[in-house]
C-alpha cells in the first residue's frame, strides 16, 4: 500500500502507555506519533476502523494535569515485522479537546524524533488534520 501520509511521523523516544479510558485496561504504548495520529504497539491484534477512548498519563514537562482522554480510530494493523509477539496499529485522532491537542503537540515535540528514511513504500493510510 502506498503511504499517503500528509504529516511527517516521528519515532517515539519515551515509553507512554495508552489505556482504555473507561476500563483502564492497557491497550498498548506509543511507538510513533504525528499531529494527526500515532502508531500503537500492543500484545494483541486490534480491529481496524474501531473507535477507542484513550487515557494517556502525562508528565509534568508537557502538562500541568496528570492525564488526558481523547478518541482515535484504528486505520490499519499488522504483526510487527521484527517481533512476532507485537502488533502495530495506526490510529487517526478523531476527538480531542483543543487544550489536549496542544498537549499532544507538546508530547510530539518533546518525545518524537525524526524517523530515518528506509526507502520503503510505507503501509499507512491517509490521515487528515481535521480535529473534532
Amino acid at each position: 500500500m502506498v503511504n499517503k501520509r500528509i504529516e511527517r511521523r516521528k519515532d517515539f523516544s519515551y515509553y507512554m502507555q495508552l489505556s482504555d479510558a473507561t476500563t483502564r485496561e492497557l491497550i498498548g504504548h506509543l511507538a510513533d506519533i504525528s499531529t494527526g495520529g500515532f502508531k500503537l504497539d500492543s500484545v494483541s491484534p486490534i480491529p481496524i476502523e474501531k473507535e477507542f477512548r484513550f487515557h494517556l498519563e502525562l508528565t509534568a514537562d508537557v502538562a500541568e494535569k496528570p492525564f488526558m482522554v481523547f478518541s482515535a480510530q484504528s486505520k490499519w494493523s499488522q504483526a510487527d515485522p521484527i517481533d512476532p509477539f507485537v502488533y502495530n496499529t495506526g490510529f487517526h485522532l478523531i476527538k480531542i479537546h483543543p487544550t489536549d491537542r496542544d498537549i499532544f503537540i507538546r508530547v510530539l515535540q518533546k518525545y518524537g524524533k525524526t524517523q530515518q528514511k528506509t526507502g520503503g513504500t510505507g503501509s499507512l493510510s491517509h490521515r487528515s488534520n481535521q480535529w473534532l
